[in-house]
């Protein structure tokens, strides 16, 4: 069995879309991170402005404290905005890539049995047995990647809730505070 010159472009075809998927993926990360950074420190700086003027316009020491522990609860509110942004962002970027890798799995497994098959077809007498075992062997991995690949998706869901439970709590600690 040779492998044609159509085969060979096919493969590198393959490879380089996987490739730019993954690249494009990182990008559309990258630029989200970028964006969301450049926000928090916009907001930050406006925030320290407009704080900085409050506490010069207080008139005297009670009013002072009172507008400082006033912007705790602002601040602690964005930075969980914040914190929820950067995971969102990453969580998604982790889906696109695993897409990618699942569907390169599912190409090489199929170019896989295919190669078999080919093989089979001119192998010599009595090496079904061997095919057999390697199309056996194939299908195990296969159930076993399907499997972990479901766990890890439990787990991000798992990680998820906790995540959202995490800022809810972190919310409800920091409105506690502020009311005493």
């Amino acid at each position: 069995m040779y492998v044609t010159p159509e085969q060979i472009q096919a493969a590198n075809k393959a490879n380089v879309e996987a490739f730019l998927a993954v690249a494009n993926t990182q990008f559309q990360a990258f630029e989200k991170f970028a964006n969301i950074q450049a926000n928090a420190v916009k907001n930050a700086f406006e925030d320290s402005i407009a704080n900085t003027r409050a506490l010069l316009n207080a008139k005297d020491v009670q009013e002072f404290v009172s507008l400082q522990n006033s912007f705790a609860q602002p601040t602690v509110e964005k930075a969980i905005a914040y914190s929820k942004s950067v995971y969102e962002v990453a969580a998604g970027a982790n889906a696109e890539l695993s897409k990618v890798a699942e569907r390169r799995a599912a190409e090489w497994n199929e170019n896989f049995v295919s190669l078999l098959d080919k093989v089979s077809k001119n192998a010599p007498a009595g090496s079904d047995v061997a095919v057999a075992a390697v199309k056996s062997m194939l299908a195990a991995a296969n159930s076993a990647y399907d499997n972990l690949t479901k766990v890890a998706k439990q787990a991000t869901e798992i990680a998820e809730a906790n995540v959202a439970a995490a800022t809810e709590t972190a919310r409800g600690l920091s409105k506690t505070k502020k009311a005493a």
